[in-house]
């Protein structure tokens, strides 16, 4: 039942990609980052929208990324109710979870990909490590991701695993409140990221 971030997630730098490092703009249209959240009872999933981006190749490696995410775009995509889909819209916004009034962005700023030896065509043959910022509150991730660079276009697709208690996201957690019984909130939620960026010589 929760949104994120998001994430892909989804920032502003801390990378530093160098001089000799060509820069790739994210498509923010044909990008997707996808949600997924689970409660005792169920679970819900829908998207959010990146709002800026760009990744740093060198030679044929992928060094870095700095990568926006507009927490105001999030959307539930399994509730057909308009009422009930925008009550729990407008909950995911709210302080209870991501304070999106006060934090209205998210951050990811990738600092390595990381070859994956021996990976086949179709699995994840990277592993991506960087720092996710949510709510002002920053801490590092890392993820499987499949990564392919063709041309001037490069892809990645990747699932993250967050534990949203890091991010002091409470509402309905185990980790913050006792007896909640078929209320609690899995702490755990899944971001999907799917990638697209372009050489910025190319536009």
């Amino acid at each position: 039942m929760i949104a994120t971030a998001v994430v892909f997630m989804i920032g502003t730098a801390f990378s530093n990609p160098g001089s000799d490092a060509t820069e790739f703009s994210v498509d923010t249209e044909k990008s997707k980052v996808l949600w997924t959240g689970s409660k005792v009872t169920g679970s819900h999933n829908g998207t959010i929208s990146l709002s800026d981006g760009s990744v740093w190749v060198k030679g044929s490696s992928v060094n870095s990324t700095d990568i926006t995410i507009d927490m105001n775009s999030i959307v539930c995509l399994d509730i057909e109710n308009e009422g009930t889909n925008q009550k729990l819209v407008g909950h995911l916004k709210s302080d209870d979870f991501f304070g999106v009034k006060t934090h209205p962005e998210a951050m990811f700023n990738a600092t390595k990909f990381i070859p994956i030896k021996g990976a086949k065509d179709g699995e994840a043959n990277h592993t991506i490590v960087g720092n996710l910022t949510i709510k002002g509150i920053t801490h590092e991730i890392s993820f499987p991701a499949v990564v392919i660079m063709k041309n001037d276009q490069l892809m990645a697709n990747g699932t993250a695993t967050i534990d949203r208690s890091k991010w002091n996201v409470q509402y309905g957690s185990g980790s913050f409140f006792d007896n909640l019984g078929d209320k609690m909130i899995y702490d755990d939620f899944d971001i999907t990221f799917n990638l697209v960026a372009t050489s910025a010589s190319t536009k």
